[in-house]
């Protein structure tokens, strides 16, 4: 349920996400950084929090906060969670990193949907009310389009 009590003082947030994304063979070299931080300063995302997983060949646990991290790689990093604060927990940690196999890294982002905010500014003026909320894979719409609709999709 959405509160419909709105202040002009209050800040409205969109929708808070989480994704864990495996680079097999732990092969992570950076590159998400640049477009992450081009989304976050274009207003569409703010990162709430990321930390980096990774699993060696025996299936040891190891994390990495992007601060902590150097090089070219570690700058973009850095500017990206300058203001972000450690909201996940290593019990949270723990259990994401249950489904990561061995000899494999992962990002564990934690972001808010800005993109949203001032869709639900308006809905909070007009009196509606949140029933439900979710998420679809893309690979799962992309399924069903071709199920629905033959080979290409829509």
């Amino acid at each position: 349920m959405m509160d419909k009590t709105l202040n002009k003082t209050d800040r409205i947030m969109g929708p808070v996400d989480y994704l864990m994304v495996r680079f097999p063979g732990n092969k992570f070299t950076g590159k998400i950084a640049p477009e992450l931080l081009r989304l976050e300063k274009e207003g569409i995302v703010r990162v709430i929090d990321l930390v980096f997983l990774m699993k060696d060949a025996t299936g040891n646990l190891g994390t990495v906060e992007p601060r902590n991290l150097e090089g070219e790689v570690g700058a973009a990093f850095r500017e990206l969670v300058k203001d972000t604060k450690e909201w996940f927990t290593e019990p949270d940690i723990e259990i994401m990193a249950s489904s990561l196999q061995k000899n494999s890294s992962a990002a564990l982002l934690l972001f808010e949907n800005l993109w949203a905010t001032e869709f639900k500014k308006a809905l909070l003026e007009a009196d509606a009310e949140l029933i439900d909320m979710g998420r679809i894979p893309p690979d799962v719409i992309t399924k069903a389009e071709t199920v629905l609709f033959g080979k290409g999709g829509s």
